[in-house]
């Protein structure tokens, strides 16, 4: 049986000319030579696969071959290679140097190829330094590695660097497209081109997934063939995905899913490749971003069709989606779940924008003619400040209606004076629209039928222009002189019975559920000045809060109180916040002021706070 050799040994380049995808770097190399401007170190640094040391042998094989006329010459006895993975000691660092100093028996330079040159110690690097730095005229250096982060600067300032890219997938194809055809091979281009992607920029593993797929296919090459062999997503399966997902076709779509897994591929691989197929139909829909796709004239036909059944809108969407769950997907405890979430996702996004463009329903404006009711005093501010409130500049707005607002606050009202609860326990019962005035908050035997505020003319004007201003002047004239007027009550009262009533309003807010405002008035207890309610806060924030709740507050307290008078003052003081103590390790020291014996207990019996 004839010895195999692999494609990658087989066709390894023997001259520049041959190198794929490193134009920049052989071209920059050879001029070099031609010009004599080569310098005695040079790093050749990059990924793996993509011909680091095959130029390094070829520049080696060059730099001697002026000398003479054969070109067959490989000067091996010039080249010296170095694998720094298992020689990376301070004693084989010692022996090249050794070495070194020996000129050349044939040609002109002895060339040091060191690859793998991050495997070397710190000790080693260290060796190497003085020789690097001035090396004999004949001797030239050349190190490869994968990792340049690795070597020390000492060392990278002393080398020429080199930065080889990752081969394309245009020009591996292309190679592997020139190997077949040595070989005798007809291979489809769609294959050829999975091939290349597969490599990912490394033109070796491209290489040997060839020799792979080629022994199980034969002397012919398909795209079928490719993908049942290396199993891998193929471009069909994620059109066949996304015409699922245009047509909303859920359940077909998990079973599909669930196939792929089935298959063996991990759901990981999937949605990226998804997500990378979303991008490439993106690129499609533009004549000028069709070249970045790089697939045959076959495909992007393909492509674009399917491209032109979608909008910007829908692949935008459908691409951070799949982003999004490409990121999750680790941290994810139920991985599969997320995916069929995902899918599920991307298939209403067509569905749930076709579900926006539905009528919006318009509300007839006898919806909102409600009977004028009459306003406390207390709210009469608010009540104007509601209705003349034009923020927004619309084109057209409708000044702002008056029952709307002045209902709202009479429930507010109803709530806050006549919520009493009765001997059994229960609240009374209170007549529906019940209006009541300040003159009988007392005595509620005595009913006097609702005043009504007379009707405002309402018209359109736009919320932009000058008139706007002079009909909310206008409008708010008249609300003041149709306004009710206040029975002012001046009753005397005392600080004891202001505390009274304190208690008995923060024992409705706990009834109603609002605990945290509850507590805030139970934290202070009012003194009483003059006609004036003086609190003291230990921050902004409790103020703030109370000063949401002082409208109901001094309400509740000049019906009860009999006094109209009657104002809130409050004040910050943070030195107060002192008296107050909120965690354990405060909770204890005030105990510990109180009675000095508890830090003594806690001493003995060894106990933490």
């Amino acid at each position: 049986m004839e010895h195999f050799v692999v494609s990658a040994r087989k066709y390894r380049p023997q001259t520049f000319k041959d190198v794929v995808g490193q134009q920049a770097i052989t071209n920059t190399l050879a001029n070099a030579i031609k010009n004599n401007h080569l310098a005695q170190a040079l790093l050749f640094t990059g990924p793996r696969g993509v011909g680091k040391t095959t130029c390094a042998r070829i520049l080696a094989k060059m730099i001697n071959q002026q000398e003479t006329q054969n070109p067959d010459e490989d000067f091996a006895f010039n080249i010296f290679e170095l694998d720094a993975a298992s020689n990376n000691s301070v004693d084989d660092i010692r022996n090249l140097i050794d070495q070194v100093r020996i000129p050349p028996q044939v040609g002109n330079y002895k060339v040091y190829i060191i690859d793998e040159v991050h495997m070397l110690s710190a000790a080693a690097f260290n060796a190497f330094l003085k020789t690097l730095e001035e090396p004999p005229k004949h001797a030239i250096f050349i190190l490869a590695t994968t990792e340049k982060h690795k070597i020390i600067p000492t060392i990278l300032s002393r080398c020429q660097i080199f930065d080889f890219k990752r081969i394309t997938v245009t020009d591996a194809k292309n190679y592997l497209a020139y190997i077949a055809e040595q070989e005798e091979v007809n291979a489809d281009e769609d294959a050829l081109h999975i091939i290349a992607q597969k490599a990912d920029g490394a033109m070796r593993d491209a290489l040997s997934i060839y020799d792979r797929v080629v022994s199980f296919s034969g002397k012919d090459l398909t795209r079928q063939a490719v993908t049942e062999n290396l199993n891998v997503l193929d471009y069909d399966t994620y059109m066949q995905v996304s015409d699922l997902i245009l047509e909303n076709n859920i359940p077909q779509l998990l079973l599909k899913f669930n196939d792929i897994l089935a298959s063996g591929f991990d759901g990981h691989h999937f949605i990226s490749g998804l997500a990378s197929h979303f991008r490439d139909l993106m690129v499609c829909r533009d004549q000028r971003t069709i070249s970045l796709l790089e697939v045959g004239d076959q495909t992007k036909a393909k492509y674009f069709e399917q491209s032109q059944k979608t909008s910007i809108q829908f692949l935008m969407q459908a691409i951070d989606l799949a982003n999004s769950c490409d990121l999750k997907y680790k941290t994810s405890h139920n991985q599969r779940l997320l995916v069929e979430l995902c899918l599920m996702q991307l298939a209403s996004i067509s569905f749930d924008s076709e579900k926006k463009k539905s009528e919006q329903k318009i509300i007839p404006a006898s919806h909102f003619e409600q009977s004028a009711v009459n306003i406390p005093s207390e709210n009469k501010k608010l009540v104007r400040e509601n209705e003349h409130d034009i923020s927004s500049p619309s084109e057209e707005s409708e000044l702002p209606e008056t029952e709307k607002a002045t209902e709202s606050f009479a429930k507010e009202e109803e709530e806050i004076y006549y919520s009493e609860k009765s001997p059994t326990g229960e609240k009374e019962h209170i007549p529906e629209k019940a209006e009541v005035s300040s003159e009988n908050l007392e005595n509620t035997s005595e009913e006097e039928p609702p005043q009504k505020l007379p009707e405002i003319k309402r018209e359109k004007v736009s919320g932009l222009s000058i008139k706007s201003i002079s009909k909310k002047k206008e409008l708010a004239e008249q609300q003041r002189a149709n306004a009710p007027v206040e029975k002012v009550m001046d009753e005397a009262f005392t600080e004891e019975m202001l505390i009274d009533e304190w208690k008995n309003y923060t024992e409705r807010l706990k009834n109603k559920g609002e605990k945290i405002l509850a507590s805030i008035l139970e934290s202070q207890t009012p003194t009483l000045n003059d006609k004036n309610i003086h609190l003291t806060f230990p921050n902004e924030t409790m103020k703030l809060d109370l000063q949401r709740e002082e409208n109901k507050l001094m309400g509740f307290l000049k019906k009860k109180l009999r006094n109209t008078h009657i104002r809130l003052v409050i004040k910050v003081d943070e030195t107060t916040s002192r008296k107050y103590a909120f965690t354990p390790q405060e909770k204890y020291e005030k105990l510990k002021e109180t009675n000095p014996l508890i830090d003594k207990l806690r001493a003995t019996f060894d106990l933490d706070v």
